[in-house]
């Protein structure tokens, strides 16, 4: 069925595909060191490219989550509403929950470049497990997917069968996925950013050609003004 309603097919689409795999990407960046916080400072100082990339990719894949996750709600709560209700709600506070956790990522990575690891770390460990209002959906980042998952095991929104089974349990395993402050990969990491690829991308390449193709002019201009939107946008957020 097209997708006819908010973010509609292309948003939607788009997202399903490209937001697990900038996650998986930013995930698999950052695996060659260790999960906590001190040695995710040090690795900054000392790959600040590299660590800037995986951390970005992670950002963005967690921000185009949103819309994949409305068109997969919308799918189940065809079926079964109250799981969609609820699993959607939970998951995408989840999403915001992480990028206040982005936000003071970038603040850590600042402290170290300006003033060293060292530094950076001490106050780190100084703010670590001060309360904030995310700490209330910490929950919500895992236990959203669960329900999500259930809700499209029940109503079919992967298929019917094994595969549809299969997909459902992957798109579980994004409760294995680490939360808070300066996250490292650990092997559950990567599982649960797979498992997230294999349930959303054959979903979004499907709601993708769900319709008529635009004609090449008509997607030229429009991936054209999406590129000059972006770079100004870009550009006034430097501005302060």
């Amino acid at each position: 069925m097209t997708e006819t309603t908010f973010p509609g097919r292309w948003l939607g689409g788009t997202a399903l595909v490209a937001a697990p795999m900038l996650l998986l990407t930013g995930v698999l960046l950052r695996s060659g060191h260790d999960f906590f916080f001190p040695e995710q400072l040090r690795a900054f100082a000392a790959h600040p490219a590299l660590m800037t990339a995986s951390y970005t990719c992670f950002l963005a894949g967690n921000m185009l989550l949103w819309p994949a996750v409305a068109v997969l709600t919308a799918r189940i709560g065809r079926t079964r509403p109250h799981w969609a209700l609820w699993g959607g709600a939970m998951a995408l506070f989840g999403l915001f929950a992480r990028t206040f956790h982005a936000g003071a990522d970038h603040l850590a990575f600042q402290l170290a470049a300006d003033q060293g690891p060292e530094a950076a770390t001490g106050a780190v460990a100084d703010a670590y497990g001060a309360w904030h209002l995310m700490s209330a959906f910490s929950v919500a980042i895992m236990a959203g997917w669960i329900v999500l998952a259930i809700g499209a095991f029940r109503s079919e929104a992967f298929g019917s069968g094994l595969l549809g089974t299969a997909r459902a349990a992957a798109l579980a395993s994004m409760a294995l996925l680490p939360l808070g402050v300066l996250k490292g990969t650990t092997p559950l990491s990567v599982v649960a950013a797979c498992g997230l690829a294999v349930a959303l991308v054959p979903m979004g390449v499907r709601v993708l050609r769900d319709g008529p193709a635009p004609r090449p002019r008509v997607l030229i201009a429009r991936l054209a003004l999406f590129v000059f939107l972006l770079a100004a946008m870009g550009f006034i957020g430097t501005l302060g």
